[in-house]
């Protein structure tokens, strides 16, 4: 588990930094936070023990004591999230149950248009599910055993990216979880929509759709927590 890892040498979650196009990259302020010993000398120590850390690709030491941490796999931030046990637990819901009326939710479920981020959202969650279950009709391998390293693609690789921002948002004291579930639906409903986790047409199923389809587990388990965190029932359908 690459963000366990990684916390526990930083003693907190690192923070995504850039696109993650081209490198899935880290920034960690960690060496700045002790007093016992100066910055610099504390990030090279730091360093040292992370470049031990199987699935970092390398660590830079920036002058201002910053730590950079390039890693080899983001995919395996979708084995991280699923294998973890849930922050907060959604609250129950049946097949037609939608927001309390009493919701703190920012944003309406109506109307159910993409100018609505609450449409957005929730359809994203929907929407995840109901990838899994087309997937499992057509016959792509479980996502138990997606390989990580396939989720390399550009769509692929902006889900991860703001994946990858929950350990250090559940870390916050202001972990803007509604600005976050607005970004997170938007990067997996293009992620649907552009490269598919599902076959199509003719298609044969691959082990690439059973790697998106896990994420999208990831995806609807993170939207599950954000929702749940803003005191709203995930949908069960729209």
């Amino acid at each position: 588990m690459i963000m366990e890892a990684l916390r526990g040498v930083l003693g907190a979650p690192p923070v995504p930094q850039g696109s993650w196009e081209r490198e899935a990259r880290f920034v960690s302020t960690a060496a700045l936070r002790g007093k016992a010993e100066p910055a610099a000398e504390a990030a090279e120590r730091l360093a040292a023990r992370l470049r031990a850390v199987p699935g970092v690709r390398h660590v830079d030491v920036r002058p201002n004591g910053f730590l950079v941490i390039g890693i080899a796999t983001p995919g395996e931030i979708v084995h991280d999230i699923l294998t973890a046990p849930p922050a907060v637990s959604p609250p129950d819901t049946g097949p037609e149950t939608g927001p309390e009326a009493g919701s703190a939710a920012p944003w309406p479920d109506f109307p159910r248009t993409w100018d609505n981020p609450g449409f957005a959202v929730r359809y994203a969650y929907v929407r995840a599910g109901a990838v899994q279950r087309w997937a499992r009709d057509l016959g792509v391998p479980a996502g138990a055993a997606a390989r990580p390293e396939l989720l390399d693609g550009p769509f692929d690789r902006a889900v991860l990216r703001v994946l990858a921002e929950l350990p250090s948002r559940r870390d916050s004291r202001d972990p803007g979880w509604a600005a976050y579930l607005e970004r997170l639906a938007e990067v997996y409903h293009t992620a649907v929509e552009r490269a598919s986790p599902i076959p199509r047409g003719d298609e044969a199923p691959t082990e690439v759709h059973a790697a998106r389809v896990r994420m999208g587990e990831a995806v609807r388990r993170v939207l599950g927590e954000g929702l749940a965190e803003l005191g709203v029932a995930p949908p069960g359908k729209i």
